[in-house]
């Protein structure tokens, strides 16, 4: 290096003071480009760490998730593994036992407590008598109202009596007519022959002939007036039997309302809330029972609404070895449950007693191969949109967006987003909402 700057001050020399010589010299003659050596050892190795440098951080942009992160112990989380099998496709329902069919038994008109047949539990036959009441003002009120009644009907009775004898009268006088027509006519026949011979007088002869018109202009008239009568009379007969048929029928509720004093059984069955003491008032209307039909038992049940759409009638449950059918879907939705009915099909159990809780399973569909994960806790937090996946080495638990389909007490089917034999966190995501990454000690 030394030796090059010497030969480069030499050079400068040289050309300043000689003769002939230019006084000033370019640049470009003076310079020239100095070669730096440079170690290829130390310049490939720069080159590999930078590449590095890329690589990991690539790595973490792509391998490392984004948001929060939280340290879990192992031991407080259950870790269940996605693993193929057969789904079927059920849910437990717990329903309770109740009768078939119900009658209520309620106090048609109110009264006092008078007499007390049986007890509550007894079997009844339809129209066992159950228990007496007493109500004087009913009494009184029956009372009155059957005189009103039989003043009434006694009045139609009279109206009708009255109809008959104007129609009999009415025949009456058309025989007597008749009766005068006839005899007048023979008499004027006589007495035609007679006029000729001078032995009745021309006058007498006329007024039997007057006295025949008048007869029969009579009984034309009164021919008339009986039809008139008897269009009329049947009009009105028509409209007393009616009101008397209404009469009756008043007459008759009032019996019967009194007669309801008595309170019986409709049908046949067993006697259940009867809670009624002697002595004791029971307004009208007031429930004094039911009666149960014997041995003929449905089993009404609450479902979540999350099953609402896949729940329809004729759908098959079974309680040990018994089947039973749904029967009836309520539409009103309560605190996330609907109420269904089952009804046993053919042979129901001997031990089973009303108001008694059982567990039935419900088939919604049929069972097939999917990818299953165990039911858990997760699925409240989560809906079913998302879960956490182990990773392979178990050090820690992704968020992961899947999708699951239908469910039952042990497994959910995955749809899509894992893979069999996969890890995944099934208890409880309460704390973990907002996590993104749960590092497993």
């Amino acid at each position: 290096m030394q030796t090059n700057l010497k030969s480069v001050n030499k050079t400068a020399s040289s050309l300043s003071d000689g003769p002939g010589h230019r006084s000033a010299v370019s640049g470009a003659q003076m310079d020239r480009k100095v070669e730096v050596q440079t170690n290829p050892i130390k310049k490939w190795g720069i080159v590999v760490l930078c590449a590095l440098v890329i690589g990991w951080g690539a790595y973490s942009f792509w391998e490392k998730p984004g948001g929060k992160a939280l340290s879990v112990d192992s031991e407080r989380i259950t870790i269940s593994t996605v693993q193929s099998g057969i789904f079927e496709d059920f849910i437990p329902v717990r329903g309770r036992v109740t009768p078939a069919k119900t009658v209520y038994l309620d106090a048609i008109e109110g009264g006092r407590v008078e007499r007390i047949l049986v007890e509550d539990g007894a079997s009844l036959n339809a129209g066992d008598l159950i228990v007496e009441l007493s109500n004087a003002s009913l009494q009184l009120s029956v009372l009155g109202n059957e005189a009103r009644v039989a003043e009434q009907l006694n009045s139609m009775r009279s109206i009708e009596l009255s109809l008959e004898q104007n129609r009999l009268q009415h025949k009456r006088n058309l025989v007597e007519l008749r009766y005068q027509i006839k005899l007048l006519t023979r008499q004027i026949a006589r007495d035609r022959e007679l006029v000729k011979t001078g032995a009745v007088s021309k006058s007498a002869f006329e007024d039997s002939q007057d006295t025949l018109q008048w007869y029969q202009d009579r009984l034309e008239l009164t021919l008339e007036s009986q039809q008139s009568d008897e269009r009329m009379q049947q009009e009105q007969l028509v409209f007393l039997k009616d009101t008397t048929k209404r009469l009756e029928g008043n007459l008759d509720i009032s019996r019967q309302n009194l007669e309801n004093m008595n309170v019986k059984a409709p049908v046949g069955g067993k006697l259940s809330g009867f809670n009624v003491e002697i002595g004791q008032s029971i307004g009208q209307g007031e429930r004094l029972g039911q009666i149960d039909t014997p041995n003929d038992y449905k089993v009404t049940a609450f479902i979540d609404e999350y099953y609402l759409g896949r729940v329809d009638i004729g759908q098959q449950a079974i309680f040990d070895e018994y089947q039973l059918n749904i029967s009836k879907i309520y539409p009103q939705v309560q605190d996330g449950q609907f109420e269904v009915d089952f009804k046993f099909e053919g042979e129901q159990p001997d031990d089973i007693r009303r108001g008694q809780t059982i567990q039935t399973k419900l088939t919604l569909g049929d069972a097939s191969e999917a990818l299953l994960i165990p039911n858990g806790a997760f699925y409240q937090d989560t809906g079913g949109n998302w879960v956490f996946v182990v990773a392979e080495d178990g050090s820690n638990a992704i968020r992961r967006q899947v999708r699951l389909g239908r469910r039952n007490s042990r497994f959910i089917e995955v749809i899509e987003g894992l893979e069999e034999n996969e890890k995944v966190v099934t208890s409880p995501y309460t704390s973990y909402q907002d996590m993104a990454v749960l590092k497993l000690n």
